[in-house]
């Protein structure tokens, strides 16, 4: 997982002259990013969100949801179907 909190101009001119700046990322609790993910410059992951292998992540993430892709897009809500009894 990557996260990427740099972020510059757009315009060259400053570019060229090094402007650089970063904003930050937060990330909610029980997060599940799975292998290589990467987290753009600004964005909020909401409690509970799965985010699929490879997925980069470049808008905000509600809680409660599965994302995935490129750039990467809520696919379903996390539900009762998604509940996992424990054995005793």
């Amino acid at each position: 997982m990557q996260f990427i909190t740099a972020t510059h101009p757009i315009d060259p001119e400053p570019r060229r002259i090094g402007w650089e700046s970063a904003q930050p990322i937060v990330v909610g609790d029980d997060v599940w990013p799975s292998a290589g993910v990467i987290v753009c410059p600004g964005v909020t992951i909401g409690d509970d969100t799965v985010v699929g292998a490879g997925a980069v992540v470049t808008r905000d993430l509600p809680a409660g949801v599965v994302a995935m892709g490129v750039p990467a897009r809520v696919v379903r809500e996390i539900g009762e179907q998604d509940r996992f009894e424990i054995p005793s």
